[in-house]
């Protein structure tokens, strides 16, 4: 990990905390240690403005480790496997997706064996051919390896490492959950009704207690 924060330095902020026992659980599978790190140290984004890796507060389906995205890719590839369609060098049930790029690659976890998760290679398929390619070691290693320079994935865009190598964030305002919608206005009268048929003493006009008009919300939540 070290090796790419040096290279591509990651968020001045730390990154929301990951609960990565309900990722777990929610996957039926253990992940690998680097990638809990990856994800931790960066957050989601993508680096070089080409490369997206999945992680479980993705902003959206298309980059949500926990969403919809690995089951359908994997389903498409079962497809293609079972009738030839593609050429798949690798059986669909051992491939997880861990990321995909601009121009429509995927990158994917070969999770064999599945019960040794830090030992998983990583495979990366072309947008619109047959080619694939496989990286003999960790996604972290991979990432090192391809923003260094040290391994050319051929379907990837000669130009990647012609700017500096960086790490963008998505928007950490997409994080936060969404806030419910603020309560509607509510008639004075209405609240005063409630309250004296519940027994309690409010005046005519004028301002409404607000333990009164607390009751009321707890009554009559929105």
């Amino acid at each position: 990990m070290t090796a790419l924060t040096q290279l591509c330095p990651p968020p001045p902020r730390p990154s929301r905390p990951v609960n990565w026992n309900s990722v777990e659980a929610g996957l039926g599978m253990r992940l690998p240690e680097d990638y809990k790190q990856l994800a931790a140290t960066y957050g989601p984004g993508v680096f070089c403005n080409y490369i997206h890796i999945y992680h479980p507060h993705g902003i959206t389906e298309w980059v949500d480790l926990t969403g919809p995205m690995p089951a359908r890719i994997r389903t498409q590839l079962q497809v293609d496997y079972d009738h030839g369609t593609h050429p798949v060098p690798y059986d669909p049930q051992h491939l997880f997706a861990i990321g995909g790029t601009d121009n429509g690659e995927y990158l994917f976890w070969i999770t064999e064996p599945q019960d040794a998760p830090d030992t998983w290679r990583i495979a990366v398929n072309e947008a619109r051919g047959p080619r694939w390619f496989t990286f003999d070691g960790t996604l972290t290693q991979f990432l090192t390896s391809v923003l260094s320079g040290e391994t050319t994935v051929p379907p990837f865009p000669k130009d990647l490492l012609e700017q500096a190598t960086c790490f963008t964030p998505s928007d950490p305002t997409l994080w936060t959950p969404a806030q419910p919608p603020p309560r509607p206005p509510v008639a004075g009268n209405t609240i005063r009704e409630w309250a004296r048929a519940n027994g309690y003493q409010v005046p005519d006009g004028g301002r409404i207690p607000a333990a009164i008009r607390e009751a009321w919300e707890r009554a009559n939540p929105a």
